[in-house]
């Protein structure tokens, strides 16, 4: 027994004190446990093979008093199954001890942050509160020592708003919610989110102005808001982010003069809205896109690699970089981009797609007139639905001749395709052949200004007078932005109630401006053959052909008296009782 007492007092188990600070934590008592426990079970090892060298009953068989030794000085009974049961129920209080700790703050504001969310389609079904720390297994998150320091929700289906709860991740680093529903005004608190360099709230539905205090965020380094409903203007203090790298504010209804010193950030985004720059300025206005990663230090590898291979892999390599370059550069003239395995599919920048003859005869049943939805000065507009179920509008125009045939059509086409405004009604593809020219436009559910004022069916809602205002502010906005900040200018020619749109909020869209001629910014008009519908074309614009923004002022006027009537601009049933037949002349 005096030998055995002799080997545990060798081992030199460490005493601790439990008026010290750790021993304070009752969640620590089962950690002490285990590391006394492991010193007995090393000792008790050690006796084990002492006394089977010596032939004697081993410890195991002994009930053994140790003093000073036992962190409660009791006997302890070191039977083998005596101390498995001892590891099991020791794990267990290790497991009720963490689990049973007080709630994690990450993960109590981020429960809150998604019932705010209404994540009403159960999208994120793994975040669970009876789960201790969210970095865990909860997903859409990443993690760094324990925090919190990303949250990804994008394109989750969220229609509700940001809760205040998100300002406990104070680690976070990025914040992603872009493609969902989420509405409100942006909020100020969020400027309290020192680490915060990624912010991306892009195509949701905020309102409201962005919050002059958002400027206090040190490090945030890309701030995207494309696509919201934003209004006002941009706040000083944004400029003064100096680590700004990334700003993307297009689409939105933002006004007013952009500070100057936001063109030196790498890449910015104004389009789509009202914002307008100090004349003279050499910057691009409008948008800069990202900067390409240096590759200094790949082709400094390359190059040294290249010198210890020898003069016929140098010249193999000059030779393959010529051909890239010549590759690289011939794109970039290039308006279309073959999509892999569709030989007759182009793509552009903006995602235009090409389609062929057959797969728009088929979508509109061979343009069958029981499918024409409109006809216009450019020829007629047809329903149709793709194979994948799209609803789009084909629109087949008539007598159009290009000098320069189906290469000058398809870059008058690019360029129609690269003016987006909320107000603009979006270009989905073309179709030209040796006879036709097609153009492929998204299908508005609620049709047009004219068909809402006039041709109703039973049942049918009607444009009361908030909306026509809305219709008549958002037409306007369409119509500066192709006229102000398109490079080259867009002439409409043919603005009227019939080619104002009306998306699924009944928010004004503008239609059949891509047909109209380019306009070079250093002329102040352009003679063309006229087109237009009677009623709504410009007198001196009738009479000698040339067209200018104030032909499209002209056009818009006479839409506002539609919007005010509700009557056509060319009434024939007039004739049975007066002689004037056009609005304008009624009205005056």
């Amino acid at each position: 027994m005096h030998q055995v007492a002799s080997i545990f007092h060798a081992i030199s188990l460490p005493r601790i004190d439990f008026h010290d600070d750790l021993g304070n934590h009752t969640r620590c008592l089962p950690l002490l446990l285990l590391w006394h426990i492991f010193f007995w079970w090393v000792a008790t090892a050690m006796a084990e093979t002492k006394f089977q060298k010596l032939g004697r009953r081993s410890p195991s068989e002994y009930s053994l008093e140790v003093e000073d030794c036992c962190m409660f000085g009791n006997v302890i009974s070191w039977h083998p199954l005596k101390l498995t049961i001892c590891w099991l129920v020791l794990l267990i209080l290790l497991t009720i001890s963490y689990s049973s700790k007080e709630p994690d703050v990450e993960g109590e504001a981020l429960i809150d942050f998604l019932k705010v969310l209404n994540d009403s389609k159960s999208q994120i079904s793994d975040w669970n509160y009876n789960l201790v720390s969210p970095c865990f297994s909860w997903s859409h998150i990443t993690c760094r020592n324990g925090n919190v320091i990303s949250l990804s929700l994008g394109s989750k289906g969220f229609s509700g708003t940001l809760s205040p709860s998100i300002t406990k991740l104070k680690f976070l680093v990025s914040l992603e919610l872009q493609d969902n529903n989420l509405s409100g005004v942006l909020p100020d608190y969020l400027a309290s989110m020192a680490q915060l360099q990624n912010l991306n709230l892009a195509n949701n539905n905020f309102s409201g102005s962005i919050p002059t205090t958002w400027g206090q965020l040190p490090s945030l380094k890309h701030l995207v808001l494309r696509g919201n409903h934003l209004s006002g203007t941009i706040p000083d203090s944004i400029a003064n982010i100096t680590g700004l790298t990334e700003l993307d504010l297009s689409s939105n209804d933002l006004s007013g003069r952009i500070p100057v010193q936001l063109f030196s950030i790498l890449s910015f985004n104004f389009t789509g809205t009202r914002l307008t720059c100090d004349p003279g300025m050499e910057q691009p206005c409008v948008s800069r896109p990202p900067l390409p990663v240096s590759t200094r230090k790949s082709k400094l590898g390359v190059v040294v690699t290249s010198a210890s291979c020898g003069a016929f892999l140098l010249l193999s390599l000059g030779a393959m970089f010529a051909y890239l370059h010549h590759y690289v550069h011939k794109l970039k003239h290039d308006v279309f981009v073959d999509v892999a395995g569709e030989d007759d599919r182009k793509i552009s920048f903006s995602q235009l797609r090409r389609f062929s003859l057959r797969e728009l005869q088929l979508a509109t049943e061979n343009f069958s007139e029981s499918n024409m939805i409109g006809q216009g000065g450019f020829g007629k507009v047809y329903k149709g639905v793709l194979s994948d179920n799209t609803k789009v509008a084909v629109k087949r125009l008539t007598d159009y001749n290009s000098p320069g045939g189906e290469a000058a059509f398809q870059r008058e086409v690019q360029l129609i395709s690269v003016a987006v405004h909320r107000n603009l009604l979006q270009l989905i593809g073309f179709c030209t052949t040796s006879s036709e020219r097609i153009l492929v436009y998204p299908f508005m559910q609620n049709l047009s200004v004219a068909y809402r004022l006039r041709e109703l069916k039973p049942g049918e809602k009607g444009l009361d007078w908030p909306t026509r205002k809305r219709v008549a502010f958002g037409a306007a906005h369409g119509l500066e932005y192709l006229h102000e900040h398109c490079n080259p200018k867009i002439i409409h020619r043919d603005l009227k109630a019939a080619n104002i749109l009306l998306d699924d909020d009944f928010e004004a869209v503008l239609g059949d401006f891509g047909l109209a001629k380019l306009v070079d910014t250093k002329l102040t008009h352009v003679t063309t053959q006229v087109r237009g519908t009677m009623g709504h074309i410009a007198p001196e614009y009738l009479h000698t052909g040339k067209s200018s923004e104030k032909t499209d002022v002209f056009g818009y006027g006479i839409t506002l008296l539609e919007l005010v009537t509700g009557q056509r601009a060319v009434d024939l049933s007039r004739l049975d009782e007066e002689e004037n037949v056009l609005l304008l002349d009624h009205i005056i």
